[in-house]
């Protein structure tokens, strides 16, 4: 799905925003548990017996919440590959073929991810199965070394191809995008979702490159798996998925479809051959499940798992709406095929029930039953009108019964919640040029941080070792919270600092999303 707010569902282009607030709320809710036992226990208590908390996922197919969950024929199918031995190569010959006859593509190989994919096409698009080629890369000089991608659709995701250390070529309209094709062109990549359609999407740029020879990747990830496929319809070379989304496959593997040579180089790039792609293993088991899968996708009643999901949502808004105040409306996907399902958003003002949509999501995250929520908006004191959503792409039968109790519980009687104390004080003054020093769990970086005031308000300028970026933030007494976000690539780097001032030094810690923390030392430069 395509929209962007938090009260509908969140595509794989929203993931890479929202990445680094699932990585800092499993970081804050990681709490004390039971010593483990002395042995692992093979059985339903497996992660409690190292330590860690399963959750309920209401929110969909995210990597970080570790995906999907495998079907049962993809279990069986990796449980009997894993007892005999087969040729590799024969194997994925066996696959390719039986891939092209379900889904009516060309050809199909399983790659170790969709994000294996698109290196395993990059690298047969340089070099071919020119094995002097093979052994050069990343090495670029005199080969293919550029990858064209419309400015819509870079993103996080395209480091995948920059890992063999090609140049992005980011184009806007067609004019720019006719005119950066030329020799040293290797691919063209595509990110699946808005604009795909669009002037410079895959039919207009595969009718640019296919006569000149220059294949075209579309990363269609979390998408659902269209027969005949979309995507190689509109002219596109190669459609890349994950196999832990949507197919439910293996955690571990992808799905790559369409022209036969290519895929077939793209295989020999890939382990178990040595070449760039060899530390991108895809084992037997993984092979066969991502099969499965596939066999799977083409028999299940998509229509019947819809309603499944929708009956789900109703008696979880029947419970909760039994809390005076509370109500709730159930999203339809409008466009797209991404995460693909309806959404329950239940609404409630955070002043009256006395708990907002944020601390609704952190309670049933860091308590038992865990579960981490589709989204919530609210915070106190500013924005008390809450909401939580629900995705039930991924909820398991009997979760909505766990999940409707306990969302009900926080929401009848929501234990006693408390705003962020503001400290009293004037506010110290912070305007100026700071040198900042930030300790990173390995290694260490100095960035230069101008930050001009007025009052308790902040503005200015986060300079980084090779990239900058605007911040924003306050002053209360002698505490500083401030923020910034630093593009590069196909993203943004977020940088969140909370310290202390004390006179012309800055000391505290800086949220890193996805990256965890660091430590920061700051010193003012005073001039004469």
């Amino acid at each position: 799905m395509q929209n962007r707010n938090s009260s509908r569902g969140v595509n794989r282009r929203d993931l890479f925003r929202t990445g680094g607030a699932l990585a800092a709320l499993a970081g804050a809710s990681r709490e004390r548990v039971d010593a483990a036992p002395a042995t692992l226990d093979i059985g339903r208590n497996i992660y409690q017996s190292i330590g860690v908390r399963p959750l309920i996922n209401c929110k969909g197919t995210f990597t970080i919440i570790s995906g999907s969950q495998t079907l049962p024929d993809v279990k069986r199918a990796m449980e009997e590959a894993s007892r005999h031995y087969v040729e590799l190569d024969e194997l994925m010959e066996g696959v390719g073929k039986r891939l092209a006859e379900l889904t009516g593509a060309e050809w199909g190989i399983v790659t170790a991810g969709c994000a294996a994919a698109i290196t395993h096409v990059t690298a047969a698009c340089i070099a071919g199965t020119d094995p002097e080629r093979m052994q050069r890369l990343p090495i670029l000089h005199g080969l293919k070394s550029e990858v064209l991608i419309p400015e819509y659709s870079r993103n996080v995701y395209d480091h995948a191809t920059r890992m063999l250390g090609i140049k992005t070529v980011t184009v806007k309209d067609r004019a720019e995008a006719e005119a950066s094709f030329n020799e040293r062109t290797a691919m063209v990549y595509i990110l699946a979702g808005r604009g795909d359609d669009g002037p410079l999407g895959t039919q207009a740029l595969s009718a640019m490159a296919r006569p000149k020879g220059v294949p075209v990747f579309v990363d269609a990830a979390a998408e659902v798996l269209t027969i005949p496929n979309v995507h190689l319809g509109r002219g596109a070379s190669v459609v890349g998925y994950s196999g832990g989304k949507c197919l439910r496959g293996p955690q571990c593997a992808g799905l790559a479809l369409g022209d036969k040579n290519l895929l077939q180089a793209a295989w020999a790039n890939s382990a178990p051959h040595h070449a760039f792609g060899r530390s991108l293993k895809v084992g037997k088991e993984e092979i066969m499940g991502m099969l499965a899968a596939v066999e799977a996708w083409t028999k299940r009643d998509h229509k019947a798992e819809w309603a499944q999901w929708e009956e789900w949502l109703n008696h979880i808004s029947k419970r909760v709406t039994q809390v005076e105040g509370v109500t709730t409306e159930v999203k339809e996907p409008n466009e797209g095929l991404s995460n693909r399902s309806p959404q329950l958003v239940i609404h409630w003002d955070g002043a009256k029930l006395g708990i907002t949509g944020t601390e609704v999501s952190k309670v049933v995250l860091e308590t038992e039953p865990r579960i981490v929520l589709g989204g919530a908006r609210g915070r106190r004191p500013q924005q008390m009108e809450s909401l939580i959503s629900i995705t039930p792409y991924m909820m398991m039968p009997g979760d909505d019964k766990v999940v409707a109790d306990r969302l009900y519980e926080v929401l009848a009687k929501p234990p006693k919640m408390e705003g962020t104390p503001v400290p009293a004080g004037e506010a110290a003054n912070v305007a100026g040029q700071w040198e900042a020093q930030l300790t990173f769990l390995r290694g260490s970086a100095t960035h230069t941080i101008v930050l001009e005031q007025k009052g308790a308000d902040l503005v200015g300028t986060h300079h980084g070792e090779m990239i900058s970026g605007d911040l924003h933030g306050a002053v209360a007494a002698n505490e500083v919270h401030f923020r910034s976000s630093h593009r590069v690539e196909g993203t943004r780097l977020s940088y969140e600092f909370t310290g202390k001032v004390d006179g012309d030094a800055m000391e505290g810690r800086v949220n890193l999303g996805e990256y965890g923390e660091a430590h920061f030392t700051a010193k003012r430069h005073r001039y004469a």
